[in-house]
């Protein structure tokens, strides 16, 4: 006999969650613990019913499947199994990187849905609270972001990169700094530094992060923000900082 799992279903698509649940309705070990149509609700579901499996879809509005993934890494619960959906194979390989068990591509076939779902019970029994775990160099391999997903117990924020004024490390923590207030992520400012767009972003000091939108003027050992905020700039952060400038003016 085989084991209970208890399976999340996330995507924005009706008849696409519905789909997923037909095909589960084969498998009467899985008990479908909630359907979600948007990231913000994943998040929450996954904290409140705590499924084995979590059937997530890409390309949702709002939060992405990848953001979901990285909010629920931060979570002190363990993250279930993840099984993609999407319609779109570009983002096969990234979706491997965060160790996802398995790849959907819509339209998928119920053969091809169950031989899925045999991974994810495999997985589910071998290591049910350390196969999914993300590293930072996992996170988003090879993007850039134009967005930052934090996550407050369950509750979600996002924040453009447009209203990021400076990152500051603390720990395995990053202190993100906008115009109206502050949010605690766990990442380590080497991580999320690899993730910014490095036209935008400069690494100013060991322990810096700054937009370089947000630069009022230069001075000995400090730059000093628009709002009159001073940060720590270290000689190496001094010379990026400059050089980035420098290309910014000759533009």
């Amino acid at each position: 006999m085989r084991a209970p799992v208890r399976a999340l279903v996330v995507d924005d698509e009706v008849l696409a969650r519905r789909l997923v649940v037909e095909m589960l309705a084969t498998h009467p070990e899985v008990t479908v613990v909630g359907e979600c149509s948007n990231g913000f609700e994943a998040v929450k579901a996954v904290s409140e019913t705590k499924p084995d499996l979590l059937f997530l879809d890409v390309q949702m509005p709002r939060l992405s499947g990848f953001e979901v993934l990285e909010l629920l890494e931060a979570a002190p619960e363990p993250r279930p199994a993840v099984i993609f959906l999407t319609a779109y194979d570009q983002y096969a390989l990234r979706a491997f990187e965060v160790n996802a068990v398995d790849y959907l591509l819509k339209p998928f076939s119920q053969s091809r849905f169950d031989a899925a779902l045999d991974r994810a019970r495999e997985r589910v029994a071998a290591v049910p609270s350390a196969a999914t775990t993300l590293s930072d160099a996992a996170r988003a391999p090879g993007t850039r972001l134009d967005r930052i997903a934090i996550r407050d117990g369950t509750t979600v924020f996002v924040l453009p990169l447009a209203e990021l004024s400076y990152v500051r490390a603390q720990d395995d923590y990053v202190l993100l700094v906008s115009h109206e207030r502050e949010h605690l992520k766990q990442q380590t400012l080497a991580s999320l530094e690899a993730q910014l767009p490095p036209e935008r972003f400069v690494r100013i000091h060991r322990s810096f992060l700054l937009n370089v939108e947000r630069l009022a003027r230069l001075e000995p050992g400090t730059a000093v923000l628009r709002d009159g905020t001073k940060l720590p700039v270290s000689r190496t952060g001094a010379q990026r900082l400059r050089a980035l400038l420098g290309e910014s003016e000759g533009a």
